[in-house]
């Protein structure tokens, strides 16, 4: 069930919270061998979304303990990956845990230590693909965090799809593809591609993206995209709290506040209070003036900053001029829940003359009519609907004059908002979700990571984005982290597409925290048997002629009656057994041979080496010597051969005693039998005949 798919974890460490994305994709190599058209080919890998979650706080809370992330703050989050990937596949997974703004704002030595800890407690804790802790576990910046941002938008919205421009081709501008708007707590971005004039004015300022489609051709744009810390909707709060302190002498008590509703009081931090103050306490008091709000709200965008050339935007960051005939974008994150989270449903159409209508309306309630009516129709937590009433009447002021003042968007009504189509009216648009699956920056980094393993055409230029450059790949340019997958060579009908993980199927689960899991060894067994079969080789060339082994028993024969004087037993019992079933049978005949012969006789051979397969110790005298002589005369005629009796004479010259002629007979045949080369012995010299 889907094995040709791939799958990729991404979580997302802001400053309020951490989401993980858990994504599904088809393998590219076989997406390619499976397209039907040539417009299939010329597309990007489809990333579909299974799953995500949410929680709070952010990774940034941990820094002060960044030993306890990982079972207080990850493993949640990591279960719904693990119940939506199959357990064969977890191995393969890559995960990335790649941390904003929140992050950004510690210190260099809290940063290394948090992400440390991340990255130790993924490799201990979890299966997934984390071969590199820099690049899957890191602090990105806003400007990475806009162009991820601003990939994801056109590739659901269809801007890569049929881009169109002054020209075709590679390295063109493709200026009508989707400008991007991104706002967290603690920061925004935007992203976006000039047109062709501007461009070329501000070739210097632009990042080169380079991806892939399906057939392998490479797809390159020119994109602008900055980043502005500290402007994020809750460190702008914080900003304004300052600032409005500011205007107030210390011994002010109460502090009017022109950005709640009125008669909410909350302290500094935003928390509300019940009752009176403690003595000496300041606090803040609602007074719900929207007007005033937006005009208080205004100077943090910081226009006036130095700007060495026009146009200047927010805190004086120069941008090339935005063309809005064909400059269309879409907002995430604040901009969307700020327009759709208080003041309108979900399928409610932005249109900013009727949310400008809506927030004066909300903003001029008493809060004690807020709390009665509206708290009640949310779906979230008492805690989150709370404070999102709480801070609605600020977030909506700052994003109308980031929107408008800073960035310069027209100021017109916008309706009818088309969210599946690149016919998209008006030149902004806040966006939570496209045909189901989240406009998040973290979708943009996938398509990335997925378009590297498409199988490239003539030169294999990498997938990802840097500097830009007229032609070839820049040195400092930031590769997609995956590599191209091998030609797809199988049926193209095997496989069943699965919607969702088999409940029937095992999920992998991790390990508890405390028991590092132990990894699967391969073992190779070649090197075993290649190793087993040359062993067997050298001991069957070693032990091939019957002399050697003969030898070889006779050696241990003898050592074993010089340490014990008698025949071995034990191991050398069992080294018996082993010798006959690597010899086979005939080894059975020695052995009784042998045994036999040393029942046969018990005389002293007076120091004299007699081959333990002679014939030897037999009957006394000449009787037995011709006995001997003539058993010999009938094993050569039986045998055909040359071969004579071995000699009978020890060192002195004298005649050693027989066995039987019977006996003597017997052994001479299956001695010379099972030993053809003993002819060639020194000491199996023919006997002359008397």
């Amino acid at each position: 069930m889907g094995k040709h798919s791939q799958y990729g974890v991404i979580l997302d460490a802001g400053s309020s919270g951490t989401r993980v994305y858990v994504y599904k994709w088809k393998n590219p190599a076989r997406a390619s061998a499976k397209a039907s058209s040539e417009e299939e080919l010329r597309s990007l890998p489809e990333i579909k979304l299974k799953d995500s979650k949410k929680v709070h706080p952010g990774v940034s809370s941990f820094a002060e303990r960044p030993s306890a992330i990982g079972k207080d703050h990850l493993k949640e989050l990591l279960e719904v990956a693990y119940n939506k990937i199959p357990a064969d596949k977890i191995p393969e997974t890559p995960v990335f845990l790649l941390a904003t703004a929140g992050v950004r704002l510690l210190p260099d030595f809290q940063q290394r230590t948090l992400l440390g800890n991340i990255c130790q407690w993924l490799q201990k804790n979890t299966r997934f693909d984390l071969p590199d802790c820099s690049t899957h576990v890191q602090v990105i910046k806003g400007e990475t965090e806009g162009l991820y941002g601003w990939i994801a938008a056109n590739y659901l919205l269809g801007g890569f799809n049929h881009p169109q421009g002054e020209g075709i081709g590679l390295g063109q501008s493709h200026h009508h593809t989707y400008g991007f708007l991104d706002m967290g707590g603690a920061s925004a971005q935007i992203a976006f591609a000039p047109n062709s004039t501007e461009a070329e004015k501000h070739a210097d300022d632009l990042k080169l993206v380079r991806m892939r489609h399906l057939d392998g051709s490479p797809a390159e744009y020119r994109v602008f995209t900055t980043t502005w810390l500290g402007f994020g909707a809750n460190q702008a709060r914080e900003r304004f709290v300052k600032n409005l302190r500011a205007q107030y002498s210390p011994e002010t008590n109460e502090i009017p506040d022109p950005c709640m509703p009125h008669g909410l009081v909350t302290n500094m931090q935003g928390d509300p209070i019940a009752g009176q103050p403690t003595e000496g306490e300041q606090v803040l008091v609602g007074i719900g003036q929207f007007d005033e709000c937006l005009r208080l709200t205004y100077p943090l965008l910081e226009m006036d900053a130095p700007c060495d050339d026009k146009p200047c935007l927010i805190n004086g960051k120069h941008v090339p001029a935005l063309d809005f005939k064909v400059n269309r974008f879409v907002g995430v994150s604040e901009y969307w829940h700020t327009t759709h989270g208080v003041f309108g449903g979900k399928d409610t159409p932005y249109d900013l003359e009727a949310y400008q209508n809506s927030v004066l309306d909300y903003c001029s309630r008493d809060w004690s009519d807020i709390e009665r009516d509206d708290l009640e129709k949310r779906k979230k937590s008492p805690e989150r609907k709370a404070e999102d009433a709480r801070e609605a009447c600020f977030k909506a002021s700052w994003l109308i004059n980031m929107l408008y003042d800073g960035i310069g968007i027209p100021r017109v009504g916008l309706e009818a908002p088309i969210l599946n189509s690149t016919d998209m009216d008006g030149s902004f648009q806040p966006v939570d979700t496209i045909d189901g699956v989240e406009l998040s920056w973290t979708l943009g980094k996938i398509v990335l990571y997925a378009a590297g393993q498409v199988p490239s055409i003539g030169e294999p230029l990498p997938v990802g984005f840097g500097t830009n450059v007229a032609t070839g790949t820049p040195i400092d340019f930031e590769h997609a982290g995956s590599i191209p997958q091998m030609p797809f060579t199988g049926g193209l009908d095997d496989e069943i597409e699965d919607e969702d993980i088999n409940t029937d199927e095992p999920v992998y689960r991790p390990p508890p925290p405390s028991h590092k899991p132990t990894p699967k060894r391969k073992v190779n067994l070649a090197p075993i048997i290649f190793g087993a079969i040359f062993l067997i080789i050298i001991i069957f060339f070693v032990l091939r002629r019957p002399e050697r082994r003969r030898r070889l028993w006779n050696l241990a024969r003898r050592r074993s009656r010089s340490s014990s004087g008698r025949k071995p037993k034990g191991s050398g019992g069992r080294a018996l057994t082993l010798a006959n079933k690597i010899f086979g049978r005939s080894h059975h005949q020695y052995e009784r041979v042998m045994e036999e012969g040393e029942a046969a006789t018990n005389m002293e051979l007076g120091g004299a080496e007699v081959d333990e397969f002679d014939a030897s110790d037999s009957s006394e005298g000449s009787k037995g010597q011709k006995s001997a002589l003539a058993s010999s005369k009938q094993d050569e005629s039986n045998c055909n051969s040359e071969l004579r009796p071995p000699n009978a004479l020890d060192r002195r010259g004298l005649a050693v005693r027989t066995e039987s002629r019977e006996r003597m007979g017997a052994i001479g045949r299956r001695s010379r039998a099972a030993s053809p080369q003993r002819q060639k012995s020194p000491l199996a010299s023919p006997m002359d005949r008397d």
